[in-house]
């Protein structure tokens, strides 16, 4: 049975089974202690644990709105700020201090950045290499790539940025194919980044990888269970989370694999509301999946635990329902 705060000694040490850290209690507070990831840790720096961001998108119309959530805990979004400008159909990469997004519709090039631990108003970043929406998105901890989307028609651009920098994209090489509206969110290892779904006229049933680290075209990882677009995708360093989709059925499926390997997904649960064309986030334990549409927009937000199989659990509510926005965090599985 846990001790009520007033009881608990100062020094007191305990490891958190939901964020799967060491923790130990001052000053009337649990605080993580540092690690190898020292950028979770409140006591080596100020990053507030595992953030989640949740940006623009459409509510009918486009939107500025930044909102914020501790993947850790549950409960409702929280404001952080505002855009640069009114977007949807946009995608984020993010480093453990830098979340940055591209993209929107109507098509566009802008690129900008907020700075995850704190709250304020997003910085112009650059551009993209070529404006377009629908685009998917994933990242290591220091490079972010963008792939795919419309512009107008579909494309298969790859195109990356230094997260630590600002300025333009720049080339980094082509997909399988040309296509649109992958799955929205970050799916990668430190090494590995994925791209899943999309259309092309067809839905696409492709999960196609990169090593984020070089240049190059991605090669073939497998299949979704079955074709599908706008979709969300988050991950931990090991395992790729796949959530939603249209076939053109709107689904509640989510399916994983294993990043390290090739292979197809294979059934994870479902999400606790049927809904696509939303976004993920998640830390490396907790995935968490954000707005959609089915067929009114949606403020729901739900989580899954990704080490194992099970359907989603209610998490909050956005402030603001809408569907085609963006997320990030600063402890996915690409850091």
């Amino acid at each position: 049975m846990s001790l009520p705060p007033s009881e608990v000694p100062q020094g007191a040490i305990r490891f958190n089974t939901d964020s799967q850290r060491l923790e130990f209690y001052a000053q009337g507070e649990w605080w993580v202690m540092s690690t190898d990831t020292p950028n979770l840790g409140r006591s080596a720096d100020p990053t507030p644990g595992a953030r989640g961001i949740f940006q623009g998108g459409s509510a009918p119309t486009n939107v500025n709105i930044i909102e914020y959530i501790n993947i850790s805990s549950t409960g409702d979004a929280v404001d952080f700020g505002d855009r640069t400008v009114k977007v949807q159909y946009c995608n984020s990469v993010s480093s453990s201090t830098r979340g940055v997004t591209g993209g929107n519709d109507p098509m566009a090039d802008t690129i900008d950045f907020i700075t995850i631990a704190s709250t304020g108003d997003a910085t112009d970043f650059g551009n993209l290499f070529t404006g377009r929406y629908g685009l998917g998105a994933t990242s290591s901890a220091t490079r972010g790539v963008w792939a795919g989307g419309f512009s107008p028609s579909k494309v298969d651009t790859m195109d990356y940025v230094t997260i630590a920098s600002t300025g333009n994209a720049q080339d980094f090489g082509n997909l399988t194919e040309v296509k649109g509206y992958s799955f929205s969110g970050i799916a990668a290892s430190p090494t590995r980044g994925l791209f899943a779904g999309g259309i092309n006229p067809s839905k696409v049933s492709k999960i196609e990888f990169i090593t984020i680290a070089t240049l190059g075209d991605t090669q073939d990882f497998g299949n979704l269970t079955v074709g599908k677009n706008s979709g969300m995708s988050c991950s931990s360093s090991t395992r790729a989370i796949f959530g939603s989709g249209e076939t053109p059925t709107i689904l509640n499926t989510i399916e994983y694999v294993t990043i390290a390997s090739t292979g197809n997904a294979a059934d994870f649960g479902d999400l606790s509301v049927t809904r696509s064309i939303g976004s993920a986030c998640s830390s490396s334990t907790r995935g968490v999946f954000g707005g959609g549409e089915n067929p009114s927009k949606s403020d729901v937000i739900d989580y899954i635990i990704i080490a194992t199989e099970g359907n989603a659990v209610d998490f909050g509510n956005l402030d603001t329902a809408r569907k085609g926005l963006a997320a990030c965090s600063n402890a996915h599985g690409g850091l």
